[in-house]
């Protein structure tokens, strides 16, 4: 199989995927779609060394992130002053809908969204998300804590309990 074959191969089969990670990073479909296809243009120049190593996802995956995390330090994404405020709303891509975990999400500060996302959509482990996101393993940890803990206050019901009971019978505690 040639170099693009196997490129157009991966791509196929993980863009959606990829996408999905960029959108919940970034919370903006346009600016998911170019930090995809920023991702993909390194990984085709790339594409000889890290398929052979079998890192294209971590690849990628750190691309996408440091691509992320380099749009909002750029000076021309910074916050304007102006007599009116700008009628954006971050909206889920073409066929996602808004639901209350999107909303939930959208609330948390940038970095604990992108632990979020990589601890719990990527599946990663603590040490894959501080080695990811270049921060110590302590930082991830409580990260992580802070906004589960801010996911729960804004998605269980007031007055319901946001831990599991075990008044059903044969459930472990």
């Amino acid at each position: 199989m040639s170099r693009d074959e196997e490129f157009g191969a991966y791509v196929a089969g993980r863009r959606p995927h990829l996408y999905r990670s960029a959108w919940l990073l970034c919370g903006d479909p346009h600016r998911a779609e170019d930090l995809v296809q920023e991702a993909l243009t390194k990984v085709y120049v790339a594409w000889p060394r890290i398929s052979r190593a079998g890192s294209v996802d971590a690849y990628v995956r750190r691309m996408i992130v440091n691509g992320n995390i380099d749009e909002s330090r750029r000076p021309w994404r910074r916050e304007r002053l102006t007599s009116q405020p700008p009628e954006v709303v971050a909206t889920p891509p073409p066929g996602e809908e808004a639901d209350e975990l999107w909303t939930a999400l959208r609330a948390l500060p940038a970095g604990q969204r992108r632990i979020v996302v990589l601890r719990h959509y990527w599946g990663l482990s603590v040490e894959e998300t501080a080695h990811d996101l270049e921060v110590i393993v302590g930082t991830v940890k409580s990260q992580t804590s802070a906004a589960l803990g801010a996911l729960r206050r804004l998605l269980v019901p007031a007055g319901t309990s946001a831990t599991p009971t075990n008044d059903s019978p044969g459930e472990a505690r």
